[in-house]
């Protein structure tokens, strides 16, 4: 391109240029400005500058100018947002080593090279349990456009076996179902979908899925999902794992209130229960993680009703108490033996 046809990219090269190599602790003077455009084969005064950044500040930048040195000075995305953005990132377990490096980078982009600098010394991913699905964001993408077009999506589904390959359910064959939301739940990213065989709403682990595709159906199960709030919804929810949906009454040591607050929410009605415990009765979706939720906390927090609920975390205890139990008895065994 001819140094005279570059003109026209003045205003372009000059915005990147603030944007990328000042802040407010790093401003450039009008000899720097134009020495950049020089070295981009444009021709720049300064009266002609002045007037570029007045454009620039009438288009919205905050453009600082002081003693002949010029900086931006807030930016669409601030500094203490874009390291919360690389603390996301980098923690998502869903997202992989390779894809985590990609989106860091961009994110360093919106910054000025030195407020970059700052990002890249609190990235520490090494060593994080990052998802093995390379595959994940497009998965999502397909996810949303069987959503937003109203349509069923076919997968495959998949577990890992001790050799860490993949193990494909159903055989292999083919998973088809009524895509309806996306949640993020204990570090992972499910898709909720309506399953029109079973008739009922399951979860799918999103960096399990494979060969996603749109289908030319209509989704089914829009019913069950008009009456669904997916906030109040993710609160039953432990794991991901379907259950039976019961209301369960819990005794809970006062010392726990933020735990039960920060997981059911800060509606539930809390009773005191002496002056070392209160009780709550939440809504829950019963299945082997909410006992090992509840487990979590031991002799702190206990079930107390319903009786069915009761007795299937007693039954939840037990069989654990019976494993390890069989395995201190094979140790007494070999043991003997040695003797």
């Amino acid at each position: 391109m001819a140094r005279s046809e570059r003109q026209k990219l003045k205003l372009l090269y000059l915005r990147d240029y603030l944007l990328r190599n000042t802040d407010e602790q790093h401003p450039v003077t009008m000899k720097q400005i134009i020495a950049y455009l020089d070295q981009n084969d444009i021709t720049a005064e300064r009266k002609s500058i002045y007037t570029d950044i007045e454009l620039l500040r009438t288009y919205g930048m905050d453009i600082i100018q002081e003693s002949g040195n010029y900086c931006v000075g807030s930016r669409y995305f601030e500094l203490p947002e874009l390291k919360l953005l690389v603390d996301s990132v980098q923690s998502s377990k869903f997202i992989t080593y390779k894809k985590t490096g990609s989106l860091i980078k961009k994110i360093e982009e919106m910054a000025s090279i030195y407020e970059a600098q700052l990002l890249n010394r609190q990235v520490y991913v090494t060593n994080r349990i990052k998802s093995m699905n390379e595959s994940i964001y497009y998965n999502v993408d397909e996810i949303h456009n069987g959503i937003a077009h109203n349509r069923k999506i076919r997968f495959h589904y998949f577990e890992y076996d001790i050799a860490k390959k993949r193990i494909f359910r159903k055989s292999g064959d083919f998973y088809e179902v009524s895509p309806y939301a996306l949640s993020w739940d204990d570090e992972n990213y499910y898709m909720v979908a309506f399953d029109s065989d079973a008739e009922i709403i399951k979860h799918y682990r999103v960096d399990k899925m494979a060969d996603i595709s749109i289908t030319d159906q209509e989704r089914d199960g829009k019913e069950h999902f008009e009456s669904l709030d997916m906030g109040t919804y993710a609160k039953k929810v432990f794991g991901m794992f379907s259950g039976e949906q019961r209301s369960v009454r819990l005794k809970v040591a006062n010392h726990l209130v933020g735990a039960i607050l920060d997981r059911f929410g800060k509606d539930v009605s809390i009773v005191p229960d002496g002056d070392d415990h209160f009780t709550v009765s939440v809504d829950v979706i019963v299945s082997p993680q909410f006992f090992g939720w509840i487990s979590g906390f031991g002799p702190d927090i206990v079930i107390t009703a319903p009786d069915a609920v009761v007795e299937q975390m007693r039954k939840h205890i037990s069989a654990i108490n019976e494993q390890y139990l069989n395995t201190l008895c094979g140790r007494c065994s070999l043991d003997r033996r040695g003797t």
